[in-house]
């Protein structure tokens, strides 16, 4: 099974490139965001458990985000593997990810990082919130704090992958098919 968590800040381009490389590997795009709304849309009991939460502002319990996983990798054991994007975000979040997949007798084959500068990213997103309507892609004070939230917070994930030797950092700037292509060649050598 080939389960990759697809990794960058803010605007490296993540969900494009997500996108071609289920199509390309038959994966199963597994974002926690979707997820979450999946779930509160279901009304399951995770869900609805994640709703009350969010509605009082309360970030979503690492708990209930693994079991949200737990019931989508069970609901899919046919599939030939799966893109983790926005998961996970810390290092715990990851020990309890592994420990998951441990369980269900697998396990991350590789952590794909679109290493992009600041600069660029900060360009990306300006130009993403011309069409987006997102107001924190229109701000540049807000843009550089996410960049800085997640060199902070989440930028520590690529040690704790490395450590495992299932670190591969991607070029993440130039056209979309050379960084499709860079991609595609990392997952190709994993096989």
């Amino acid at each position: 099974m080939l389960n990759l968590v697809l990794f960058g800040p803010p605007g490296a381009g993540k969900g494009t490139q997500s996108v071609k490389l289920v199509e390309r590997f038959q994966l199963i795009h597994l974002s926690t965001g979707d997820l979450l709304r999946s779930e509160i849309a279901a009304g399951s009991a995770l869900g609805l458990e994640a709703k009350q939460l969010m509605d009082k502002g309360i970030l979503v319990p690492d708990e209930v985000v693994i079991g949200m996983i737990r019931s989508k990798l069970t609901s899919n054991p046919q599939a030939n593997g799966f893109i983790f994007d926005g998961f996970p975000r810390t290092i715990a979040q990851a020990e309890a990810l592994d420990n998951l997949l441990k369980e269900l007798h697998t396990s991350i084959s590789s952590m794909l990082a679109l290493e992009v500068n600041d600069e660029e990213l900060i360009k990306r997103l300006l130009n993403r919130g011309k069409d987006s309507g997102r107001s924190d892609d229109q701000d540049e004070s807000i843009i550089a704090n996410r960049i800085k939230e997640y060199n902070n917070k989440t930028a520590p994930l690529a040690n704790y992958y490395s450590a495992q030797g299932k670190y591969t950092g991607v070029n993440g700037i130039g056209s979309l098919d050379t960084i499709f292509n860079d991609l595609c060649s990392s997952i190709e050598k994993l096989k």
